[in-house]
């Protein structure tokens, strides 16, 4: 299995090794331990830059997900799930309004983009969502308590 991490935000110091593990025990707890993804961690700028290119929105998000295992040329490379995009920026705004470690808002996040990349929605269906909302819980209580490994 292939994480790749880039780091290209300077807004916090990030744990990259602990956040490779976590990652990783995502994915085995998915039954996905044999899959590739990237991970690019960035800045509000930079995730605006993506989401007003590829997903038409002028503004910053959280987390932005790709997935691989979608459209026509998804039976190339089944092992890539895909990249995850994820505002370090907007995540510690995030954190800092709910009360949180920044590590815990960007581990959510981080579940919730490779969620997507599996194939889980949240949009169009409250059924889907409420899906969503159980495994993103599920796993970070998981990994949380180290009930996954």
């Amino acid at each position: 299995m292939a994480i790749l991490i880039t780091n290209r935000q300077a807004i916090a110091r990030l744990d990259i090794p602990w956040l490779r593990r976590s990652i990783r025990k995502i994915l085995k707890h998915l039954g996905r331990d044999k899959d590739e993804l990237s991970i690019l961690l960035v800045e509000d700028r930079e995730i605006r830059d993506i989401n007003r290119t590829y997903l038409k929105r002028d503004r910053p998000t959280n987390v932005i997900a790709f997935p691989m295992l979608e459209g026509s040329f998804r039976h190339l490379h089944p092992e890539v799930l895909g990249d995850v995009v994820l505002s370090v920026e907007t995540a510690g705004r995030d954190a800092e309004k709910e009360g949180l470690a920044l590590e815990n808002e960007i581990l959510f996040l981080l579940i919730h983009g490779i969620l997507h990349l599996v194939g889980y929605d949240h949009e169009g269906s409250a059924v889907r969502a409420r899906r969503m909302r159980q495994k993103q819980r599920e796993l970070f209580y998981a990994l949380k308590n180290e009930l996954i490994e």
